[in-house]
């Protein structure tokens, strides 16, 4: 923690010399934005924004160095130097004119003013400017006093702010659950009216604010106002489908598979962006399953489930990597009930899947939002507190070569003999070169060699 208090004084401190240098040369310049909320409720900023009268190449010839990341819109990233420190971005004072497509500005033009420049921001309380060398908040759309009484609302007219972005429908929802803030009146009748804008979005840009709800320590109440203003059966449709789908009380008295997931959601603390999709996602397979037979059913969920988060995974441009794991979080999440029967190799199989901590409480997760028993993650846990790492990825005893030493022929009958051999290690009843052999010479005799006779 001192390591990165260390680093967010010091990037505060690269933020303010910004503004210096700035104007030195000139130039009007403010933070802006995010890291001014943060300021003004008592945060610790993670990141800083300037807004300047610069344009540039006025900032670039300040800083050589420097980025152009949106050059249409005049932004530029000055790298801050800080190890593990974001980089300082600093904009043109701007104000955009009408909208294309929901997403990109018709015409941007350079603004004279900060007052024009936070116009045309989204919400009050990422309007705000700060004075650096006078500690002094500058409002010019009351953002302090919606701080204060706990509110998001739009900067000027509602539907016309959304209109400019649709990006910001999500963007409301996840700062009112992320403060604890209600979303205004006006702006959330308009949120509501313009939601089937949302499609107009990026997969890329959706996904980005799903995931910042989903891990900044707000998600089951970010999952209620979407669902509240109508945006989540759009942007995840099969997740509203789990509203109203009952499970069986005695594994479940807590209520139907959305309620369930609501807890779980609530239970995340700062969870790792796979795991926390793996949460939302583990009874995706639930309402398509459903059935009424001695007792409600899901026969297959987790299997079905797998197949439809890879879908929705491959729909919000997750990388390859994160959907394979949020895949396997789903697929293997009933797994546990079974460990406690598992054969000594089968267990040791499992503990070893990729990213098992994140199966491991997951699981854990699960148990608590439902039947709150945790018989089977204790006994997993203590499981793995005994067993040695040596045990659990035992070293390969032979290898292919050896194998083709004692005469045996390379095919697919050398992989089966290697995965027996394998099989055999985890078991624990072969443990040197010389029993692994044996083992083989005795499992799988070459052609014409005797085989014992077993009993």
């Amino acid at each position: 923690m001192p390591v990165i208090i260390a680093r967010m004084s010091e990037l505060r401190d690269k933020a303010t010399q910004a503004v210096q240098r700035l104007r030195a040369a000139g130039h009007q310049a403010y933070w802006v934005g995010g890291c001014v909320r943060d300021i003004v409720m008592g945060r610790e900023p993670a990141d800083y924004d300037i807004a300047t009268s610069a344009t540039p190449p006025d900032v670039l010839k300040l800083y050589p160095n420097a980025i152009t990341v949106g050059a249409q819109f005049g932004v530029v990233r000055v790298p801050s130097g800080i190890s593990g420190g974001a980089d300082i971005e600093i904009a043109t004072f701007r104000s955009d004119h009408g909208t294309l497509d929901g997403r990109h500005p018709r015409e941007v033009r350079y603004a004279q003013t900060p007052q024009e420049d936070v116009s045309r921001r989204d919400f009050t309380v990422n309007g705000l400017l700060y004075d650096p060398e006078k500690s002094e908040v500058l409002d010019f759309v009351g953002g302090q006093a919606d701080i204060r009484a706990g509110v998001i609302r739009t900067i000027g007219e509602p539907a016309l702010r959304f209109r400019e972005d649709y990006l910001r429908l999500l963007r409301a929802v996840r700062f009112a659950a992320r403060f604890g803030y209600l979303v205004e009146a006006k702006t959330w009748e308009a949120l509501k009216a313009a939601r089937h804008g949302i499609a107009q979005v990026s997969a890329e840009r959706v996904r980005d604010e799903l995931l910042k709800m989903l891990t900044e320590g707000a998600a089951r109440r970010a999952f209620e106002i979407l669902d509240g203003s109508g945006l989540l059966e759009l942007v995840l449709p099969d997740v509203a489908k789990m509203k109203g789908v009952q499970q069986p009380p005695e594994f479940h008295p807590e209520g139907d598979v959305w309620v369930h997931t609501l807890m779980m959601l609530e239970k995340l603390e700062r969870p790792t962006p796979t795991l926390a999709l793996g949460a939302l996602l583990h009874d995706v397979g639930k309402p398509p399953t459903f059935q009424i037979a001695d007792r409600i059913r899901f026969n297959e969920h987790a299997e079905v489930g797998a197949v439809m988060a890879e879908a929705i995974s491959q729909r919000l441009r997750l990388s390859n990597r994160d959907t394979e794991r949020v895949v396997a979080l789903v697929r293997h999440h009933l797994r546990f009930k079974d460990a406690p029967k598992m054969k000594a190799s089968t267990f040791k199989r499992f503990i070893s899947m990729d990213g098992f901590d994140e199966h491991l409480e997951l699981h854990r997760l699960d148990c608590l939002a439902s039947h709150g028993d945790l018989t089977n993650y204790d006994f997993v846990k203590e499981q793995m507190e005994k067993l040695p790492p040596e045990e659990v990825r035992p070293p390969r005893l032979l290898t292919g070569d050896h194998l083709k030493a004692m005469g045996y022929a390379p095919g697919p009958q050398m992989g089966k003999i290697l995965a027996a051999l394998e099989e055999a290690q985890l078991e624990g009843t072969v443990k040197t070169e010389e029993a692994a052999r044996a083992f083989v010479e005795r499992e799988f005799p070459r052609a014409g060699a005797a085989r014992s006779p077993r009993n």
